[in-house]
């Protein structure tokens, strides 16, 4: 007995409506952290186009160009690279990030072309660098000794900072202090300047480096990326701007290329340079799921999924996904409150063509269509023909209708009239049909009551799945039509009062008490 109540019908069916949210749930945070899917129908997707265009003249009949290419990055992952070298073999060097161009007997000016495409993603905030070796103090005169000792003396004097950060202030403020003039730099480059400061804080085995970046910026274009100080402190490698020892890669900026290894080298040419122009496009959440998903090592599961369709597909599937949510609303409004409709899914199918139609041409074409058809309906009861002939004389009065009103759209260029072809053939046909018998049988009153009441379902149904939003999630996180179909069952357990119903036995309810 207790086991009959402990797995009755409905306690069944609430223990499934309850897994079916949590499968849901746990899905939907799965694609919006690894597929990168939004709640919103309009987030889009910055994607950065980054173009490294190289030239040089040849002078050797062997050319070797070198060029150094991000790898990981704060903030940004890789969409795709493209490399356009015509007659150069190309390789890559997978231990100093570099893309290597091989050619033969080149002439005139030479251009090389290597193209990164690339998009934020929060989620990658720290990359994984190697822990670097331990740095020898630099080998320094008597003198540079005393002036490095006094640099770091002013350092620890600044108030706020780590190590780092305050060598950083205590350069730039001594920059014009001539009793420093043995290990500040000389000229104010940014290299220059970076270098003095590796060179500063290997005096206590700090390791440093110098970090090429780009920013982010549309239509900009560069000879040289911005030089930045990354130093190893604590145990992680940091990002420092040189001007101000703020730590960290500023909004908008891609390191291009770490290390004391050159940007760019070439064997065999002159005048070389390399130019950097950025451009940016956007991407919805869509079309950039795949790639997400093989950056996070999860595209099996992409893989097997309807994004993957082709697109003409997809756009069936968006009405598809939404089918569940229009049955619910429905199975709500006659069910749990006591609507009653002309057919069980014929508000939803009225409210998928007022989508098509629009709302206010949709509703007045209908309205045409329904009252012509009962006029026509009612002319042929005197006949007194057979059922299947009754009904098909309606189907075919419904398809010459539908095909006057269109062409009458047409000449006087108003959808009003022209949406009329959207609406179904036979759903029209059988609300008149079913119109017509109720009127003969239960009366006028009842008819447009019933006629009313599919009209109020189908404009509920319409406001529903007419939103960007809901259309959008459905078709994003389809998980959810699962639990769609355990509400359904559930309801369907339901063998109470429905709200109309309270009203219509309130007497009764009163007599018994």
């Amino acid at each position: 007995m207790k086991l009959t109540r402990l797995f009755s019908v409905r306690k069944v069916l609430s223990y499934l409506l309850v897994l079916s949210v949590v499968y849901a749930a746990y899905s939907i945070y799965y694609k919006i952290k690894y597929w990168g899917f939004s709640l919103t129908p309009k987030t889009v997707t910055d994607v950065w186009r980054i173009d490294a265009k190289v030239t040089f003249e040849p002078t050797s009949k062997n050319i070797r160009v070198a060029l150094s290419v991000p790898d990981g990055n704060e903030n940004f992952d890789i969409l795709s690279e493209d490399i356009i070298a015509n007659g150069y073999n190309i390789s890559k060097d997978e231990k100093d990030n570099r893309v290597i161009f091989d050619g033969k007997n080149k002439h005139g000016k030479q251009s090389l072309y290597y193209r990164l495409n690339i998009y934020e993603d929060v989620k990658n905030t720290q990359i994984n660098l190697q822990k670097p070796q331990k740095v020898e103090r630099p080998i320094l005169s008597e003198e540079e000794q005393q002036q490095m000792k006094q640099i770091w003396e002013l350092a620890r004097a600044q108030e706020e900072g780590n190590k780092v950060q305050k060598v950083i202030k205590t350069v730039n403020q001594e920059m014009t202090n001539p009793s420093m003039s043995l290990v500040l730099p000389l000229k104010h480059t940014s290299k220059a300047f970076a270098e003095k400061i590796i060179q500063i804080l290997a005096y206590k085995h700090i390791p440093a480096r110098i970090a090429r970046a780009v920013k982010l910026e549309e239509g900009k274009k560069t000879e040289r990326p911005d030089i930045m100080l990354e130093a190893y402190l604590d145990n992680s490698w940091k990002l420092y701007d040189l001007n101000n020892g703020n730590i960290g890669l500023p909004d908008k900026w891609i390191v291009f290329q770490r290390g004391g290894i050159s940007l760019l080298d070439v064997r065999g040419g002159e005048d070389s340079k390399v130019m950097f122009s950025v451009l940016k496009s956007v991407a919805t959440p869509m079309k950039m799921a795949e790639h997400r998903a093989k950056a996070n090592d999860k595209f099996s599961e992409y893989e097997y999924s309807i994004y993957t369709l082709p697109l003409l597909e997809q756009n069936t599937l968006k009405w598809l996904m939404i089918f569940p949510l229009a049955i619910l609303v429905v199975v709500i409004l006659r069910n749990v409150i006591g609507v009653s409709t002309m057919g069980t899914f014929t508000p939803m199918l009225l409210a998928m063509s007022l989508v098509k139609t629009g709302f206010i041409p949709g509703l007045i074409c209908f309205s045409i269509m329904i009252f012509l058809g009962l006029v026509m309906r009612a002319v042929v009861a005197k006949l007194n023909l057979l059922l299947v002939p009754r009904i098909s004389f309606v189907v075919i009065f419904v398809i010459l209708l539908i095909q006057l009103l269109t062409i009458i759209g047409y000449r006087i260029d108003s959808s009003l009239v022209s949406s009329a072809i959207f609406f179904p053939i036979i759903i029209t046909a059988w609300i008149i049909e079913r119109a017509s018998i109720t009127w003969e049988e239960e009366g006028a009153r009842n008819t447009l009551k019933e006629i009313f009441n599919t009209l109020l379902t189908a404009v509920v149904t319409y406001f529903v799945i007419n939103n960007e939003t809901v259309r959008h999630v459905m078709f994003a996180f389809n998980e959810l039509n699962i639990v769609i179909l355990f509400i359904v069952m559930l309801l369907g357990t339901y063998t109470g009062y429905r709200l109309t119903e309270i009203t219509r036995f309130a007497s009764l309810a009163a007599k018994d008490k």
